[in-house]
């Protein structure tokens, strides 16, 4: 099924409409280039309903919010449902601000996603509906861990409930779960959070995938999470003592321009909970 969900982004070439942060704007842009996807990037309020009803997908990125862009994250989410594209929330640094936090509710209510994914500080503010995370970083104390794993499982298939959406959960243990199955996914490698921008990455990513695999966006969204594992896998072993996180970012977007679906399935480590 995972090769299948590759396979499918690069047959089908989604063009993913990305309001997100200009912090990590490029990385999102060549990250789908190198899975087979296409980005377009537009924030104007006077554009974004018509940018959207020619894309396949919808990310939204609060990681640099301004009041310029909420109307216009509103504006193209409605559109985006209108038409039945695969929409995305990353709601990131949520907790950090009272606008974040407000913002983030607010898209919740008014527009329906089909995955929220977030780190476990995000998502468990966004539950509930306030709170505070380490700008956006998750707090060491909400880790998840093999001994707080089953509870975690738990939370994110009541959340979805909640939120008729999938939940995906990203850490040194990933978790991507709807109303009644979850997968607890073990890719990946430390020096991810090195770099900025893995998450707005993966972000942009799994639309692509939601996009190009609307039959099974529970699978999408796991396929998503365990291929940026696996690059983050391959990357850490390219480099050499002369390599720091900056050549790590090259290597991540080279590792998914070259991954195959046999190198997928053969390097994905998850189980379903």
């Amino acid at each position: 099924m995972l090769k299948k969900c590759l396979e499918n982004v690069r047959k089908n070439s989604p063009l993913i409409h990305n309001i997100t942060n200009y912090v990590t704007v490029n990385d999102c842009a060549n990250i789908l280039l190198a899975c087979g996807a296409s980005p377009i990037m537009a924030d104007d309020i006077n554009e974004v309903e018509e940018i959207t009803s020619i894309c396949n997908g919808l990310n939204i990125n609060i990681g640099t919010l301004n009041s310029r862009t909420i109307n216009s994250m509103h504006k193209a989410g409605w559109m985006a449902n209108r038409l039945s594209h695969a929409v995305l929330l990353d709601p990131v640094g949520v907790g950090a601000s009272e606008l974040r936090t407000r913002t983030a509710v607010e898209l919740v209510k008014n527009i329906k996603f089909d995955v929220i994914r977030g780190n476990i500080s995000e998502i468990k503010t966004l539950a509930n509906g306030s709170g505070s995370t380490r700008g956006v970083d998750a707090d060491i104390r909400d880790s998840i861990t093999e001994e707080n794993l089953t509870e975690y499982v738990k939370f994110a298939k009541q959340l979805s409930k909640n939120m008729d959406a999938i939940i995906a959960i990203s850490g040194v243990i990933d978790i991507v779960a709807d109303s009644k199955d979850a997968y607890v996914i073990y890719n990946g490698h430390k020096i991810m959070s090195k770099i900025t921008g893995s998450g707005c990455m993966l972000s942009a990513f799994t639309t692509a995938y939601l996009a190009a695999n609307k039959d099974n966006k529970l699978m999408a969204t796991v396929a998503a999470f365990c291929a940026m594992g696996v690059a983050g896998e391959i990357a850490q072993k390219r480099m050499s003592e002369l390599d720091g996180n900056a050549s790590f970012r090259n290597y991540l977007i080279d590792a998914i321009y070259n991954m195959t679906g046999e190198q997928l399935e053969a390097m994905a480590k998850y189980e379903k909970r």
